[in-house]
């Protein structure tokens, strides 16, 4: 008997396998990716045994196996908005479910945008959709090219090892990340888990740094545009946004040296001073 294809695919998706697959609890150490730098600039000995993500030595929110200083301003904008174009395409190609979250989900808020200040992006995934994607995409590289350019962008997706287990964990509270491999940039990507334990409807739901959420804060997850890219976002999102930041973050139009521009709808720096790089030439 033939199981019609909608339903192998089905059960691939969203369902989770009685014995999750085997991923090694190594590092993936800068002589094992492609670089095209001379030397690491990340130092695992400096971190907490069993901590998997190593981040660079000069900045934390890079990769050190693909950078060796920070970019500058405004090309740090051009590249997260270029990986978050990417992985929201590939991830909706693959029937992925993961969403905006935490910074990423606040200047969603403001102007469909990343904001400016921000050195890195924050995703949320199903974890239905992890198992997927750690049986099949770990480790997997992933080039796009930028519309009116010729130029290539190209991707690592890393998954965790230590996304399989559920339990309270800082150091690996980032289960996979979007890395950038010509700069070091990266997405992080984070599971959300039913609470087993739970008793209370708003702990239903937790992820590994200790965020609780109810299920109905979440889903159904609603259909939006960030970056010019189709996205999604939880369903009560301004409570959620509340909750972390507080009520002034919806309302404050001056934060971290940036106001926002209503008539532009964009966040202005109003220095000079930070759109430079103390790593820039002189």
């Amino acid at each position: 008997m033939h199981l019609p294809f909608e339903l192998i695919l089905y059960a691939t998706l969203y369902t989770k396998p009685a014995i999750a697959l085997s991923i090694f609890k190594r590092d993936v150490d800068f002589w094992t990716v492609r670089t095209r730098l001379d030397r690491s600039y990340v130092h695992p000995e400096l971190d907490k045994p069993g901590k998997y993500f190593h981040e660079a030595t000069f900045d934390k929110h890079y990769d050190g196996r693909f950078a060796d200083k920070p970019l500058r301003y405004d090309e740090r904008q051009e590249h997260l908005s270029a990986a978050v174009r990417a992985y929201l395409s590939k991830m909706h190609e693959i029937g992925i479910e993961t969403w905006l979250m935490h910074g990423t989900l606040l200047g969603w808020y403001w102007n469909r945008k990343a904001m400016p200040w921000d050195s890195d992006v924050d995703v949320m995934i199903s974890e239905s959709s992890m198992h997927y994607l750690a049986s099949y995409y770990n480790m997997t590289m992933h080039h796009f090219k930028t519309p009116g350019s010729e130029k290539r962008r190209s991707y690592l997706l890393e998954i965790n090892p230590h996304c399989w287990e559920s339990g309270l964990d800082q150091d690996n509270k980032i289960d996979a990340r979007w890395i950038d491999t010509d700069v070091g940039l990266f997405i992080d990507v984070t599971v959300l888990r039913r609470n087993s334990t739970s008793t209370e409807l708003s702990e239903e739901m937790w992820v590994k740094d200790n965020h609780h959420y109810a299920y109905d804060d979440i889903f159904p997850l609603r259909d939006t545009v960030f970056e010019g890219t189709p996205a999604l976002i939880p369903f009560a999102y301004p409570d959620i946004l509340i909750e972390e930041y507080g009520h002034q973050a919806l309302s404050n139009r001056h934060h971290e040296f940036h106001y926002f521009d209503a008539n532009q709808k964009a966040w202005l720096p109003e220095k000079l001073a930070v759109t430079t790089s103390k790593y820039d030439q002189s």
